[in-house]
């Protein structure tokens, strides 16, 4: 017996069933988020950058099929951004210069096409809209080791209004943003939250320089290793040295892992301050086409 061939109109309709079924869940969805915003009560920020993380990892995880995952984990970036918006007011200022426009990519890729987004042209200037909550989060430069600014310094504070580093770009791939290869750091006034994939800043202040390796041993001694690292001095400034530690894994601010590090560390160390850190981006693995069989088989 021949096999029936759909015509073009019974799949067309076919989608449309299944497009009206997406839309009832996303609106389903939307009434469930203002359920969690009543929770939250009055928390002045309502983002979590750990959870956010998190969803796109288990999408990654379970999606099979062609669909790329490039184009899913932004649908649902777009989602997420989409609900914050009414959980109360969101924005974002963004470092940009005439030479490198690409952090304003990296921005609306990560937070959305319609969230309001403001120019500065200097990376303190960021800080301070994000320290006065001007503006929700901040986009800086991801530190590089040949680096003279620092930017960080700004964020060496325990004041509580200090922001904290809380996400690194891009989340999702390069993508088509301006300025190939550009990456950054997000702040914002939210603590850093365990996901499993994690990495941690910390700066450390010390009154000489003590070089990096004493630093190195402390983390070792508490279980850690430095992705990253960078120090900055003043000289027009009382004697201090501040390094910036960027460690892998999750660094809690107490417990004995904590303790074991600042017992390692040399006796002219002044301060350490968690800086934040941030759940790592989707890897090439994260994003590679997975087979039609099991959920998360890579081909």
């Amino acid at each position: 017996m021949a096999k029936k061939t759909d015509s073009l109109d019974d799949l067309r309709r076919e989608i449309d069933g299944i497009d009206t079924s997406i839309h009832d869940l996303i609106m389903r969805r939307t009434k469930i988020v203002e359920r969690v915003r009543d929770v939250k009560g009055d928390t002045p920020v309502k983002i979590r950058p750990a959870r956010e993380a998190e969803i796109l990892y288990q999408l990654m995880t379970r999606h099979t099929g062609p669909f790329p995952k490039c184009e899913l984990a932004r649908m649902w970036r777009e989602m997420i951004v989409a609900t914050l918006s009414f959980e109360g007011p969101f924005s974002v200022a963004v470092y940009v210069t005439d030479e490198i426009l690409g952090y304003w990519d990296l921005a609306r890729d990560q937070y959305g096409s319609f969230t309001p987004m403001t120019r500065h042209g200097s990376n303190r200037s960021v800080v301070e809209a994000v320290r006065t909550q001007d503006a929700t989060l901040g986009i800086l430069p991801l530190p590089q080791r040949d680096e003279s600014e620092n930017w960080w310094r700004f964020l060496v504070s325990e004041a509580p209004e200090a922001p904290k580093v809380i996400a690194r770009l891009p989340f999702i791939g390069e993508g088509n943003a301006r300025d190939p290869g550009v990456e950054a750091l997000v702040i914002g006034p939210v603590a850093q939250e365990e996901t499993g994939r994690d990495r941690s800043f910390l700066a450390i202040e010390v009154e000489e320089d003590i070089g990096f390796a004493s630093i190195e041993a402390a983390l070792s001694q508490a279980g850690h290793s430095a992705a990253f690292h960078q120090v900055w001095h003043d000289p027009d400034r009382p004697p201090e040295w501040t390094y910036l530690i960027e460690a892998f894994g999750f660094f809690t601010d107490s417990g004995p892992r904590r303790a074991l590090f600042m017992d390692g560390l040399d006796q002219r160390t002044k301060r350490v301050i968690h800086l934040g850190g941030y759940a790592t981006p989707l890897s090439e693995g994260d994003l590679a086409p997975s087979s039609a069989g099991v959920p998360g088989t890579k081909e």
